[in-house]
């Protein structure tokens, strides 16, 4: 059910209104409906009741021509019986109950009381009215409709008065004004507000789309421009003014690390150069390690700091042709590297990054686990990079702490080799640079043992 919903606020706004006006409109249809039903309800009884209480024998004996057609019209439409009217029908109680409280009040001393309806071609009194006296009765009767008849004996009398009204058809112009009133309602409301909503969430989707993009870069293009209601315009405005304290920041941050690079690979190249005039083999080559150690762990953090502001475009690539091209790299220095399966998927990438994360990865299996299997495929809409090693795993607890900064592997990983902790760190921001993500679980046995480390690459193919 809530794949069907709207995700964005304008449709979820706008479905809940629909739905409060349905209801409302449902609401107010009920009770105009059973308003109609009293208001018939009452014209019935009021009229079953005047046949009853008035005696048409008297009227008709009036000199009034006008008032003798009307006493002639009651008098042909009561029926005067010795039984019951009634013949099996199902009495209308509810009916009964409200005629007798107005019998009651008019004076009418009431021994028996029976309302009921009956359909018209069964009911052998209305049907010789009808066809007796066609002018004075036909009026509101239909052959094929139902007619409501009421019989009443009065205390003391031998013979029963029967009235018999139509039954009144249902009123069907109060519903269709209803639905007019509903579809008006929904154009006026509805329409109105989807475009009030509209002047707000198109500066938020405009707000939104800028967010997602914004990698504090300078040429981020043009600042929003606010528009929308005030609020929205303040909100635009902020974001802008935070935007550039931002980019600032990050130039600031570029311009600081690329001087202390600068400044550092200076001396070290120095150090380089002096530790020649060491004679002592052995320590020269520890004083060598050292400085290189630094050199990369330095390179490592450079990169770090430049991996959000790219300077070269997005190219497509096809990935699979890239991981087979780094696994040969190793393959060639004779590294236990082996290319498994791969599927063909072309991206947008930015090859010199994709090509770091990958050596990262295959480097770090490499190290803790002596050998590396790499597959690339395709599952759904993703791209997966699996790098796969035979090493003793991560702790399940540490695996999240594996990709930040300067964290290293625990001592029960070989780590001859050095690092400042960064690999991971990288191809992580490398991963999100594209859109993807960087994913580390252990590999387990069915005996539940860990046999390695798995890092993949999720990429939106």
């Amino acid at each position: 059910m809530k794949r069907f919903l709207p995700k964005s606020l304008l449709g979820q706004m706008l479905l809940s209104v629909a739905l409060a006006l349905l209801v409302a409109q449902t609401l107010s249809a009920i009770l105009q409906y059973r308003a109609e039903q009293r208001r018939m309800d009452f014209e019935v009884i009021s009229t079953l009741a005047f046949q009853l209480v008035r005696d048409p024998r008297i009227d008709v004996r009036e000199n009034s021509p006008q008032r003798r057609g009307r006493a002639e019209r009651r008098r042909i439409r009561i029926e005067r019986a010795l039984d019951s009217p009634r013949i099996g029908e199902a009495r209308d109680e509810r009916r009964e109950t409200i005629l007798r409280d107005v019998l009651r009040e008019q004076g009418v001393a009431v021994d028996e009381l029976v309302v009921f309806t009956r359909e018209v071609r069964q009911d052998r009194f209305t049907l010789d009215a009808m066809r007796n006296s066609p002018r004075l009765f036909t009026r509101g009767f239909d052959r094929e409709g139902r007619v409501i008849i009421a019989g009443l004996k009065r205390d003391g009398a031998d013979r029963w008065l029967v009235a018999r009204v139509p039954e009144p058809a249902r009123n069907v112009r109060a519903l269709q004004g209803v639905i007019l009133q509903t579809a008006i309602l929904y154009i006026v409301l509805v329409g109105g507000l989807a475009l009030l909503l509209r002047r707000i969430t198109r500066p938020l989707a405009a707000l939104t789309r800028r967010v997602e993009q914004f990698g504090g870069v300078p040429d981020a293009g043009d600042p929003i421009e606010p528009t929308g209601p005030q609020d929205t315009r303040r909100l635009i405005s902020a974001h802008n003014a935070m935007e550039a304290r931002i980019a600032r920041l990050l130039d600031e941050k570029n311009v600081m690390l690329g001087a202390i690079g600068h400044d550092l690979k200076t001396p070290l190249a120095a150090l380089r150069v002096r530790i020649e005039s060491v004679e002592d083999d052995a320590e020269r080559a520890r004083m060598a390690a050292t400085i290189e150690d630094i050199t990369n762990s330095l390179d490592d953090i450079l990169s770090l700091a430049r991996v959000g502001h790219p300077s070269d475009p997005l190219e497509r690539t096809d990935l699979a042709a890239l991981v087979s091209s780094v696994v040969e790299e190793y393959e060639d220095m004779g590294e236990d590297v082996m290319l498994g399966e791969t599927q063909r998927v072309a991206l947008p990438l930015r090859t010199t990054w994709m090509r770091r994360a990958l050596r990262n990865l295959i480097s770090n299996a490499l190290r803790y686990g002596g050998q590396a299997r790499i597959d690339m495929l395709k599952e759904g809409s993703l791209a997966v990079i699996r790098i796969e090693d035979s090493g003793p795993g991560i702790p399940d607890e540490r695996i999240g702490d594996m990709m930040e900064p300067f964290t290293r592997g625990e001592t029960s990983r070989n780590r001859e080799t050095g690092g400042a902790g960064l690999g991971l760190t990288l191809a992580r921001a490398i991963a999100e640079q594209h859109g993807g993500t960087l994913h580390l679980f252990n590999r387990i046995a069915r005996d539940g043992r860990v046999t390695g480390l798995i890092a993949e690459i999720r990429m939106p193919a």
